[in-house]
Parts: structure tokens; sequence; C-alpha cells
């Protein structure tokens, strides 16, 4: 693990992200208070396909139909805080 203060990695970031993309555990910190942790992104290589999940997802007709609880709370009149 490699910690390193926001004011000395400000000109590093370059090398910072090439570090953790090679699989280095970098935390940047200010005033020795760790804050972030780099982490290189995890990249799927799962194909997608449109179409993949046909039948295994369902949306009722009504999905978008206004939820009368919803409407109920906008008839009440608007209270201040």
């Amino acid at each position: 693990m490699r910690e390193i203060n926001l004011n000395d990695a400000e000109g590093h970031l370059a090398e910072l992200v090439d570090d953790a993309v090679a699989g280095h555990e970098i935390i940047l910190a200010r005033g020795g208070v760790p804050l972030v942790r780099l982490t290189p992104v995890e990249i799927s290589t799962q194909v997608r396909i449109l179409g993949m999940d046909e039948g295994q997802i369902w949306v009722a007709d009504d999905f978008d139909a206004p939820l009368a609880e919803f409407e109920a709370v906008l008839e009440e009149p608007a209270t201040s805080l």
C-alpha cells in the first residue's frame, strides 16, 4: 500500500494511476488522514447481446400510471418547514 499526500500527488497523477492499474493500492491523504483509494475499473469481458434477457423481465402494463398515494400527497396544501 502506498499512501501519498494530496499536495505531493498533484504533479504525479499519471504515475499514480499507472501504479493503481498495475495492481498497487494507492491511498490519497490530506494531513495524514486517508481520503480516497485509487483502484482500476473492472472491465467486463462478457459479451452483451441485445435481447439476451428477453422473457426474464416483466413490466406491468400500468407501470407508469400515477400512484393513488402520490396523487393524494399532491392534492394536499404545501406546508413550510
